[in-house]
């Protein structure tokens, strides 16, 4: 089965989150549980809290299918001693947002080593960070996110994303999240019938498709190998309506949150149905 969604708004607190997640006919969705342009924010209340967990109950939405995102501020991998240290408590943080709201993944960025240090140095950096992460937690995974390749940020390459894994040492508590966006951007031809199947066997054998816990469902602007995030309604930009049809009617995309970030939100309900239609 499919969980199709997208990242809504908690602007009037995270309990709202399910309520707008299902108006617009989501069976997943995603959301920020703390501001994502601070390094700090107020604690969620036991009352918040309890009342976000009631609601994800009554409304049918499943942990497995919640895929809380990290601030965007949070570098794991700087190579600032200072930036390096905010950032790993407020990761902590996130996850501790995460436990308290029963949730069991978060999506983040790797990380971005800003032309200062090399490539090698900051995956560990950012290893390192997770696994601190890790052994101050339980029950949350972190789920790393493929990205664009932009600037100097890594998680690029799925050799990239592999070998932050490698080093990560509790392998039940690390995933992937691919953005078909970044993705694209970063060069895997995910627009034909043929690129798309190869893109998911490179996958499969440089990360392992055990590792797939989630997907950013997003169109792009700009073209193959651009290394540029710039995210399009779907069907409006170079992957093409086509490739969402497939991708919805794949089985390696069962039961995992299937997440909209497409620009318009005025346009989600109408994408997420137009999804669910499309499957065969």
């Amino acid at each position: 089965m499919k969980y199709i969604g997208a990242h809504v708004s908690t602007g009037s607190g995270v309990s709202q989150a399910p309520v707008n997640a299902e108006s617009i006919g989501a069976k997943a969705f995603a959301l920020f549980t703390r501001n994502p342009s601070r390094w700090t924010s107020k604690p969620i209340s036991d009352k918040e809290a309890g009342l976000f967990k009631e609601r994800c109950a009554a409304l049918g939405y499943s942990p497995a299918h919640i895929l809380p995102h990290d601030s965007y501020l949070i570098n794991l991998g700087s190579p600032d001693k200072d930036k390096l240290a905010q950032s790993r408590e407020a990761f902590l943080d996130e996850f501790h947002r995460c436990s308290q709201l029963g949730l069991t993944m978060l999506n983040f960025h790797p990380g971005s080593h800003l032309n200062l240090v090399d490539v090698d140095t900051c995956i560990s950096t950012i290893a390192e960070s997770i696994n601190m992460t890790l052994d101050a937690t339980e029950g949350v995974k972190a789920v790393i996110e493929s990205t664009a390749g932009q600037g100097s940020n890594l998680g690029y390459t799925f050799e990239q994303i592999k070998a932050i894994i490698d080093l990560v040492e509790d392998k039940t508590r690390v995933g992937v999240c691919v953005d078909t966006c970044h993705t694209f951007a970063a060069g895997y031809d995910f627009s034909t019938a043929e690129g798309y199947e190869a893109t998911w066997q490179e996958f499969d054998r440089v990360i392992g498709l055990k590792y797939l816990c989630a997907m950013h469902i997003n169109d792009t602007k700009k073209g193959l190998s651009s290394h540029v995030d710039r995210h399009a309604p779907l069907g409006q930009g170079e992957l093409g309506a086509a490739f969402f049809t497939m991708l919805v009617n794949d089985p390696r995309m069962d039961d995992i949150p299937l997440i909209l970030e497409t620009p318009d939100e005025s346009l989600w309900a109408q994408e997420i149905a137009w999804l669910y239609s499309e499957i065969k």
